[in-house]
């Protein structure tokens, strides 16, 4: 699931190259400054992935994307790994299923190949410490009591209705939708007088400046330290009932929409000062990873931005309009967050696959329920999850029939390959990637898997003594354009099971921080590998100053001191993160109706099916259920 939300949260209210010293001082700072503050985790246990005690989720520091996790792929997709690679070693391990990737699709396929084969043998894979892709958790221990956040994907939800497949696993699961109204404290902010706030940087507006409300406001305008053209534009923009299209009908303005960004829209349509984008840059970063520069105008409408009302157009979807921007009230009503996001979902399937691996039964247990990781890959048990083993080779091997087997070579260690072999495969993993893995595919589907450009993006935790600035300043989440993380806020209000969220302000709490890494002006695929690219380069160090800086001047005013309230820091870098969606603006067969990329990535090739969320170019978490659903019904048949 994406990060943006509207309506107040529901109601919630490029440095140096990366090295293995900013690595360790990444971690180092996090872990010093959480000790500083009562947090006692023992460091080089954490950092040991073998060990028994190791823990991922207390890690600090720079996380998602890890060093170590990605560095034998750039290789691979620069021809340089198999030029001084060893010679694989066998480890003589035979499976019915292996699955690569340990995200949410590919702990599924496991679950479903599982329950159609009930005495199958399954490994999977993955190149991370911690299983669960971006469903990410994070957690922070402060005087015996622990807080969790999520760093990657947040919640149960998507712009359509769930399948019945994906609605089956969620209930199978124990998960009751329903029930979220009853978890969540949705006035706890609002009974302290919480709003939304947007923070006016110096470097942008001449002065800092935090006025809380909404543009919408009259007091919020009145108190926006911009210019009176602005402020006036910004009125019509709200308030006037303009119509740039006349004698169109709504389907002819739809079409027209589609082939213009939100941003053109504004400034020739509206003929608007460029200032008033400045509001609105950053909404649409949570869903496409790219601000309204690269969004179509049609989806802008479709998300509730201004300046259609004028227009007359009907609620129907227009030429390859966007799904996030037709959410269905049954949609909207499908809703749950859990403390770590998306990891309960993950923690739940490898429970139901390594029932020793997380102790409980229930959802409310397995919020606090801590996995031991010792067990996730123990000999003699059925399903084994092997982390830390990037995949480097998936290969038929032997004619086709009922003895042909799939060969799977994986790096463990930074110098060991070793090969284990399945009857099938399900390759769960990027899209980006399995060109490289799997070379022996054919020309046309290799090059639909590459168009499956990830979306770069940062979820930042940052735990802190408590949140009295937030209370004296009257404000709950804050859009900060002019920082590196564009917004920060206070965690969802969730109590599940034993884990309560804390009422008190004085009283610790993890705030939550995004950055879509996007470059606005250029084409979206352009957006998205400058955006990698910049993330790769950029260091903890740096990352970490950008936080205390804006939190610092974010916060100042109420009291908030970043070098005493900060007990910890995780940044979720994820250069490789959500599935790319396509877009009216540069995708025709998205806008005309022609074959989709990810429709020829993912099909059956022999005893090698394909999943994940890149396999529907939605990235949501159903789409990554479904298409494991489908993968193992391939591989079935």
């Amino acid at each position: 699931m994406r990060l943006i939300m509207t309506d107040d949260d529901r109601q919630l209210g490029m440095g140096s190259p990366i090295t293995r010293r900013d690595f360790l001082n990444g971690v180092a700072v996090g872990v010093g400054a959480a000790m500083a503050g009562g947090m006692s985790p023992d460091f080089e246990t954490l950092l040991a992935q073998g060990s028994a005690g190791a823990y991922p989720p207390a890690l600090t520091g720079l996380r998602g994307s890890h060093v170590g996790s990605f560095e034998a792929f750039h290789s691979m997709k620069d021809g340089a790994f198999w030029k001084s690679a060893p010679a694989p070693q066998d480890t003589g391990e035979e499976y019915d299923l292996v699955v690569v990737g340990a995200g949410i699709s590919g702990l599924a396929a496991a679950h479903y190949f599982r329950k159609a084969r009930p005495d199958a043998r399954i490994l999977l894979l993955d190149n991370h410490d911690d299983f669960g892709g971006h469903a990410k958790r994070n957690e922070f221990t402060h005087n015996g009591r622990t807080y969790i956040g999520y760093g990657g994907t947040q919640s149960i939800d998507s712009p359509a209705p769930y399948s019945a497949v994906s609605k089956a696993l969620i209930t199978e699961l124990g998960i009751d939708v329903a029930r979220y109204s009853k978890v969540l404290d949705s006035g706890l902010y609002k009974s302290l007088g919480l709003r939304s706030a947007f923070f006016f940087d110096k470097e942008t507006y001449g002065a800092d400046r935090l006025v809380t409300g909404d543009v919408r406001d009259e007091a919020f305008l009145a108190a926006a330290p911009v210019g009176d053209n602005v402020r006036r534009d910004l009125k019509r923009l709200l308030t006037e009932r303009f119509d740039p299209m006349p004698g169109l009908s709504s389907a002819e303005k739809k079409a027209r929409l589609a082939r213009m960004s939100y941003t053109d829209f504004i400034t020739k349509l509206w003929k608007l000062d460029a200032g008033v984008l400045r509001f609105y840059q950053t909404r649409t970063h949570g869903l496409f990873g790219v601000g309204v520069d690269a969004v179509p105008a049609q989806d802008a409408f479709g998300l509730g931005l201004p300046g259609f009302a004028g227009m007359g157009l009907d609620d129907r979807p227009g030429p390859g309009q966007n799904f996030d921007s037709i959410r269905s009230e049954e949609a909207r009503n499908y809703y749950f967050h859990f403390p770590d996001g998306g990891a309960t979902v993950a923690r739940l399937l490898a429970r139901r696959l390594i029932p020793v691996a997380i102790p409980g039964s229930t959802l409310d247990d397995v919020v606090t329920a801590r996995a031991d990781y010792s067990k996730l890959d123990a000999a003699g048990t059925p399903v084994r999850i092997r982390l830390s083993s990037p995949v480097m080779r998936v290969r038929h091997m032997g004619a086709a029939g009922p003895s042909q087997r799939v060969e799977i070579t994986y790096l463990q260690g930074k110098h060991a390959l070793k090969t284990v072999s399945a009857r099938a495969v399900v390759l769960a993993c990027w899209h980006t990637v399995i060109p490289s893995i799997c070379p022996e595919l054919p020309a046309a589907q290799k090059a639909a898997l590459d168009y499956a450009i990830k979306v770069p993006l940062v979820y930042t935790n940052v735990f802190i003594r408590s949140w009295t600035a937030f209370q004296k300043l009257g404000v709950q989440r804050i859009s900060t354009p002019g920082f590196w993380h564009t917004s920060v806020g206070l965690d969802f209000p969730i109590s599940l099971g034993s884990y309560q969220h804390q009422t008190n302000p004085a009283e610790p709490i993890v705030l939550h921080l995004s950055k879509s890494a996007c470059r606005p002006g250029l084409p979206t695929r352009e957006q998205h590998r400058v955006g990698r690219a910049e993330l790769l380069s950029t260091s903890f160090a740096t990352i970490e100053r950008n936080i205390r800086e804006q939190l610092g001047r974010a916060l100042g005013g109420g009291g908030f001191d970043p070098a005493a309230d900060i007990l910890g820091i995780t940044v979720n870098r994820w250069p490789h993160g959500y599935a790319y969606q396509y877009n009216s603006l540069e995708d025709d067969f998205w806008f005309k109706g022609g074959e989709q990329p990810c429709v020829v990535a993912r099909q059956r090739h022999g005893r090698i099916a394909i999943a994940n969320a890149d396999a529907a170019a939605y990235s949501y978490t159903d789409a990554a259920i479904d298409h494991a659903h489908r993968a193992v019904q391939e591989l079935l048949a």
